[in-house]
C-alpha cells in the first residue's frame, strides 16, 4: 500500500513538473512578446521610410506640376500684356486726338 509520504512525495514531484512546465510557458510567451516588439518597431521604421519616400515623391511631382502652371501662366500672362499693348498702340493716335479734343477745344 502507497504511504501518505508516497502521495505527498507524488503530489510534490507534480508540482514542482507544472512549476516547471509554467516557467517554461512564461519565458516562451516574454520571447515571443520581445520578438513581436522588436518586429514592430521595425515595421514602423520601415513604414515611416517608405512614408518619407512617397512624400517626397508626391512633392517633387506636385512642384513640377506648379512649376508648369505658373511658366504658362506667366506665358499667357506675356501674351495678354502683348496684345493689350498692340491694342494700345493702335487705338494711341485715337485717344490723343480726344484729348487735344477736351483739351484745346475749337
Amino acid at each position: 500500500m502507497i504511504t501518505e509520504r508516497a502521495i505527498l512525495q507524488k503530489i510534490r514531484e507534480k508540482e514542482l513538473e507544472i512549476n516547471i512546465q509554467v516557467d517554461d510557458a512564461k519565458r516562451e510567451a516574454e520571447e515571443t512578446i520581445a520578438r513581436a516588439q522588436k518586429d514592430a518597431v521595425a515595421i514602423l521604421k520601415e513604414a515611416e521610410v517608405e512614408g518619407k519616400a512617397a512624400a517626397e515623391g508626391l512633392t517633387r511631382r506636385e512642384m513640377g506640376t506648379i512649376t508648369a502652371e505658373v511658366e504658362a501662366m506667366r506665358s499667357s500672362g506675356g501674351e495678354e500684356i502683348r496684345i493689350l499693348r498692340e491694342k494700345g498702340e493702335r487705338n494711341l493716335g485715337k485717344a490723343v486726338e480726344q484729348v487735344i479734343r477736351v483739351v484745346a477745344p475749337e
